[in-house]
């Protein structure tokens, strides 16, 4: 019944989505403290509870397709023992955790591939779960990482731009939501993210999982 197996397959992306929006936004809310803003932990943020991190329409709409977000960490770079380093450390923590974790999951599966262990019923949905961990976790790097605001790519290019450069990206900021907007609809941020996306998969994955 083609109903049942589409209730399977989106009830197994929900605790690999879950888990890869978590531990971005933790990361944020540590990488923050670490630099001296507590701000995140005030506001209960800092925590692997994903109550705390998930947003209910950001999730919803990553269900259903390949855009979405979780609430965003308070931050407040007033407490930041080095403004724009901090800026920058803050930023790429989420982009960092969610690479190194699909580097981890994606060469587990690629060296276990094959094992027995996977082609038991639980084995081989554990396997759909962590390979969905590594396709969203991939998918969460690239797309975190375009420079438009209020992406954690964006806070990067500002702090690395000289300051009048700076100022006039700020001025582009409000435009940015409506920018993404046009990317996601017209089929932009997938034509954008589709190369180095696959390229990342078959580089961890291996071709014969792609067979």
């Amino acid at each position: 019944m083609p109903e049942s197996v589409d209730i399977v397959a989106w009830l197994v992306r929900i605790p690999p989505l879950i888990f890869a929006l978590t531990v971005h936004e933790f990361a944020h809310a540590l990488a923050a403290y670490h630099c001296g803003d507590d701000t995140a932990r005030l506001n209960g943020r800092l925590t692997l509870d994903p109550l705390a991190h998930l947003d209910p329409v950001g999730t919803i709409c990553l269900l259903f397709s390949f855009f979405g977000w979780a609430k965003p960490v308070p931050v407040n770079p007033a407490n930041f023992h080095h403004p724009r380093r901090d800026d920058i450390l803050v930023s790429v923590a989420g982009v960092a955790t969610n690479l190194a974790t699909a580097v981890a999951v994606g060469l587990v599966l690629r060296f276990t591939y094959g094992w027995g262990v996977w082609q038991t019923q639980g084995g081989a949905i554990a396997w759909s779960m962590l390979l969905l961990l590594c396709e969203i976790s991939v998918g969460l790097t690239l797309f975190n990482l375009i420079p438009i605001p209020p992406l954690d790519g964006s806070h990067v290019l500002r702090q690395l731009l000289p300051y009048e450069a700076a100022r006039a990206y700020d001025r582009l900021a409000p435009m940015a939501p409506f920018l993404l907007i046009v990317l996601v609809i017209s089929d932009g941020m997938s034509l954008l993210l589709r190369w180095p996306f696959y390229w990342i998969l078959h580089l961890l994955l291996g071709n014969a999982l792609f067979a």
